[in-house]
């Protein structure tokens, strides 16, 4: 881990006006945090910080609980990782000093959480009992409880202190402003049934959720002032198929490229190209298996896709303009995860049943390095802090 003494740089850099003010200020140390991550170890509970120019590992940090489907979020400064774990913990973690500055159990069975664009508030989407809990992102004391009634899923950050989040089981999507003294609820009923998971692009304007109890999914635009359930792909996916689905997809892990939007299909051995602005399907991809993520490299070039069990083993590389697969290969066993640097020259995959995070570049498709890790899974490097809805 790198840092710098702040009291060696006001040495160096101190200038007459300043000098005169220098008694009024704390020595401070200034941290280096915008090259770390979190490798989420699920078998134990605990998480490596990692270091992604050095390709290692710094330290593993204990007592998080039940890490079996856990995901997290960067406050605005990259110090601190805020861990939503399955069995309804919500933990604070000091990227800095490599451990757990706070650490509350909110509910039974959390699926996943959020940070405002402001970093003040932490929200977290709960299976049981229900609902969104919302809490002081600093001292994790809680803020805000929004009952639902029913099992919550695609919780997301919204420009203006809002989260978005919808219902399992009323197949309606919330907008809780949280901008005054007390929340502000819009619903949108009419989304699908069984809405599973959600996501909401970078620019803070859609918010799609997927349909497991029908085909299609269902969009909303968030700039409307009133907005209104939008039907994408109405006769296309499981619901009315009843295919076997192996795993679902994860649609944090649906890809932006250029102008069009490419998910993986659920149910099916494929992915979907979507026009963005039409929202209309412009062309498919046969793949490997069942699509879990299918992930954009940042510069919108390649499409990187892993699958459900039993094929789980393999990654494939779709080339954006072509849209055909140019490259694949078998890490390991278990794929569960990929995450790639912030300008998208390596991409990092947890191997779960190999112990192992493995590294590649993303145009030679060399391996550069491995970790070694307990059951891997979620990769979460901290520009994720600079990202609406991650």
């Amino acid at each position: 881990m790198k840092w710098l003494s702040g009291a060696v740089l006001a040495l160096l850099m101190l200038g007459p006006v300043q000098a005169q003010n220098q008694t009024q200020n704390q020595a401070r140390t200034v941290v280096a945090t915008g090259d770390l991550g979190l490798v989420v170890e699920r078998a134990t509970g605990s998480l490596l910080l990692v270091d992604q120019s050095d390709r290692a590992a710094l330290a593993r940090i204990t007592g998080l609980g039940d890490l079996s489907h856990a995901s997290l979020v960067y406050s605005p400064d990259e110090r601190f990782a805020y861990v939503f774990g399955r069995d309804g913990g919500l933990t604070k973690v000091d990227l800095v000093e490599g451990n757990i500055a706070k650490r509350v159990v909110q509910a039974g069975n959390a699926i996943g959480g959020a940070i405002s664009d402001d970093g003040k508030l932490v929200a977290v989407s709960n299976y049981e009992p229900g609902g969104v809990r919302i809490f002081d992102a600093d001292t994790l004391e809680p803020v805000a409880d929004i009952p639902t009634g029913s099992k919550t899923i695609g919780l997301v950050d919204a420009p203006g202190r809002r989260f978005v989040f919808t219902l399992w089981d009323d197949g309606e999507t919330w907008i809780a402003d949280l901008s005054g003294a007390e929340p502000e609820i819009t619903r949108i009923t009419d989304m699908g049934r069984n809405p599973y998971d959600a996501l909401i692009t970078g620019d803070g304007r859609l918010y799609i959720t997927g349909l497991f109890g029908e085909d299609g999914l269902t969009a909303l635009d968030l700039w409307d002032p009133e907005p209104k359930p939008i039907r994408v792909l109405p006769e296309y996916g499981r619901g009315e198929k009843e295919m076997p689905v192996y795993k679902m997809p994860h649609l944090e892990g649906w890809a932006k490229a250029g102008r069009e939007f490419v998910l993986p299909a659920v149910g099916h051995h494929e992915v979907l190209w979507i026009d963005g602005e039409t929202l209309a399907e412009t062309g498919r991809t046969k793949t490997y298996g069942q699509p879990v993520f299918a992930m954009s490299r940042p510069d919108g070039r390649q499409i990187w896709v892993n699958f459900a069990h039993p094929l789980n083993d393999t990654i494939q590389v779709i080339d954006t303009l072509t849209k055909e697969v140019v490259h694949e290969f078998k890490p390991g066993p278990a794929v569960l995860h990929m995450e790639f640097t912030p300008r998208g020259n390596e991409i990092w995959v947890s191997v779960r049943d190999a112990g192992k995070v493995l590294i590649y570049d993303t145009r030679t498709f060399e391996k550069r390095g491995e970790i070694d890790a307990e059951s891997p899974s979620g990769i979460f490097f901290t520009a994720r802090a600079h990202r609406t809805g991650l």
